[in-house]
């Protein structure tokens, strides 16, 4: 069994190799949300530009197959939102660098590892808009690779010299994975309240924004209540956008997002449209909802597509997302007022633009 899955592998990284004979170079598409923002229009291109260098050197390996499938991950591009909190919370307090792309272009290693486990164990077919590594290459590979980046990322930290960043990047990826094993025991699960969604998002994404905009603070020698506002930033922008990432699983456009929508609840997740409906929604929506969950069946989308849109779950979760934007907004009060942190308040207010 293990060298028929081997040469399935071996089979698939050479087709890829023979319809891709040279490795793409890491390329950013940051949403149109920051390209349209004063600061970013002058500096965006120019920083992730430093942040791809870092990525295009740490993301090779003696090992063709890690490089093949590194490159293709992060070749992508995505919205780079969390490499570029990094740059900004650096920014803010006065520290430009080196060591700071290269901590940026680690948040975005360890972002990369979590999606390529996180489809295999949702098995999606489609992320950034093109096949997922897992499906052109396989789950045995993908986790792999995954794992080769978490390792490469912790490289990069150990580059830093600080044993603070290393703390925080340790205690984040923990808790990323609880968040993982979280979202797992939520799945079908009707009974989940509010509460419990929002611990699990936090765990699951927006830490990851948190420490992101951390590091970046430490970094540059932030005062403890500095730092503090930096890290609660993070969060409340995390927690934020992946509330807008739900919303999208059934308002956006698989062309816009990068990936299907109806996917959440073909993986019967319990997102908090949904959550909306089974504790605020009419007794039949409710019921289907929860029906729905409990199959984890795509073929239910239509119905409760129907239900979500034709109530205030929606509305409802976009609002809950203002909340965490205006509280992000509130952390950069305690931040000097410059042309980084204004671009900080750009960045939390346009995050919510995907839905408008």
């Amino acid at each position: 069994m293990q060298s028929g899955g081997f040469a399935a592998i071996i089979t698939r990284y050479i087709a890829f190799k023979n319809q891709r004979p040279q490795a793409p170079q890491p390329q950013s598409r940051p949403t149109a949300m920051l390209e349209n923002l004063p600061y970013f229009q002058r500096h965006l291109n120019e920083d992730l530009a430093k942040v791809n260098v870092v990525i295009s050197q740490a993301v090779q390996s003696e090992v063709a197959l890690i490089a093949q499938i590194g490159t293709y991950i992060i070749s992508a591009g995505g919205k780079r939102l969390r490499p570029i909190i990094t740059i900004l919370a650096g920014k803010a307090l006065g520290y430009d660098h080196e060591k700071l792309y290269s901590l940026a272009a680690m948040v975005e290693f360890i972002h990369t590892s979590t999606l390529l486990h996180d489809d295999v164990v949702d098995e999606s077919d489609l992320r950034r808009g093109r096949q997922t590594a897992n499906n052109l290459f396989g789950n045995a590979a993908a986790v792999l690779v995954g794992d080769f980046l978490y390792t490469r990322a912790f490289q990069l930290m150990v580059g830093s010299g600080s044993m603070k960043i290393l703390e925080v990047m340790a205690d984040a990826t923990n808790i990323i994975a609880e968040g993982e094993v979280m979202q797992l025991m939520n799945i079908g699960n009707t009974d989940i309240t509010e509460a419990e969604y929002v611990q699990v998002i936090q765990y699951k994404t927006a830490k990851l924004f948190e420490a992101a905009a951390q590091v970046g603070a430490i970094l540059a020698g932030a005062a403890p209540e500095q730092e503090q506002a930096l890290k609660d930033y993070g969060m409340y922008v995390g927690t934020a956008f992946q509330i807008i990432d739900d919303v999208l699983d059934y308002s956006g456009d698989p062309a816009e997002i990068g990936k299907n929508v109806g996917d959440d609840l073909a993986e019967g997740k319990p997102t908090l449209p949904l959550i909306y409906l089974m504790q605020q929604g009419s007794a039949e929506a409710a019921d289907d909802v929860r029906s729905a969950l409990q199959q984890a069946d795509r073929s239910y989308f239509d119905k409760i597509h129907a239900h979500v849109t034709g109530s205030d779950a929606l509305a409802y979760s976009v609002n809950e997302a203002r909340k965490a934007v205006a509280k992000a907004l509130a952390c950069l009060d305690k931040l000097p007022d410059n042309d980084i942190t204004r671009a900080m308040r750009g960045l939390a207010e346009e995050s919510l633009s995907r839905v408008s």
